[in-house]
Parts: C-alpha cells; structure tokens; sequence
C-alpha cells in the first residue's frame, strides 16, 4: 500500500493513478554503457585510463540506484476529490490540493518528452502556487484526468 492509498478520505477513490517515466533511468544507462565500451576496448597496457574509464560505470551504477528510489518513491494520482502527489523516499515533497482549488495543470513537454511520452506538470492552485513536477509518465493524460474531475 502506498502514500496515496494510506491518505485517501472517507468516500475518496483514485480515477487516475501515474507513475515517473523510464526517461529517468537514460543516464544512468548511457554513463554505464560508456564505461563498459571503454573499459572492453581499452588494451592492458593503459591501465590509468581503465581506471577513469570504470569510473564512468560506478557513477553510473550509482545514479540508477538513485533514480531507482526516486522513481519507487514518486506517486501521482487524481482522485474524485483531490489531486496528490508525493515524490521522495527520505526528503518527502507531497502535494495534496482539493480539486476546487485547482486553477490549472500546465503541461510542458518538449519534442524527446512528446516522442516518448513524458514532461513536466505544472499544478497551479488558488493564490497562485505553481508546483512543477518532471520526467512524468503521460502528462497529457494526467492533465486531462484533472480537468474531467473538476468539470461536472
């Protein structure tokens, strides 16, 4: 059971659930895939270099552990109530706004986002609070959710 699911009211049901997009992971992957073609193609007598090289791969093994959390730990849901979203396991930044205080959810996404189908949110509330959320799976499809839950 998550974040979510635990802090749902009385009578509250998820409509729309979503998670952050597998983008997160592409540099993480892309640092690891360098370290391993240079360390593979390096000849046994540059020895420094294989060092700075399988670097290149422990950076990389250690920011998909990262991104791995984060992306375990963020949660983005829209329910016949609320708007929630949580991201974060051990600094927890949740946002929890009633659906009339809504004004607006911004889309950002640019042309990689639209290809893949990720971008940033953008929840604008009553008073003018702008909370920007990235890398989420299908934005367009939260935004929409959004909408259908505050219009009758």
């Amino acid at each position: 059971m998550g974040y979510i699911e635990k802090n749902l009211m009385q009578g509250e049901h998820i409509r729309y659930h979503t998670k952050l997009h597998w983008i997160v992971f592409a540099s993480p992957i892309f640092l690891i895939v360098i370290g391993l073609v240079f360390v593979f193609s390096m000849h046994s007598d540059a020895p420094a270099a294989l060092g700075i090289f399988s670097s290149f791969f422990l950076v990389g093994i250690l920011l998909g552990v990262l991104r791995f959390i984060a992306y375990k730990s963020s949660e983005f849901a829209v329910t016949n109530k609320r708007v929630l979203i949580k991201v974060g396991f051990i600094r927890r930044h949740s946002l929890e706004l009633l659906l009339q205080k809504v004004e607006g959810i911004g889309v950002d996404q640019g042309i990689v986002g639209r290809i893949f189908g990720y971008g940033t949110i953008i929840v604008t509330g009553t008073g003018g609070t702008k909370e920007p959320f990235k890398n989420i799976e299908n934005p367009l499809e939260f935004r929409k959710q959004v909408q259908q839950s505050i219009s009758p």
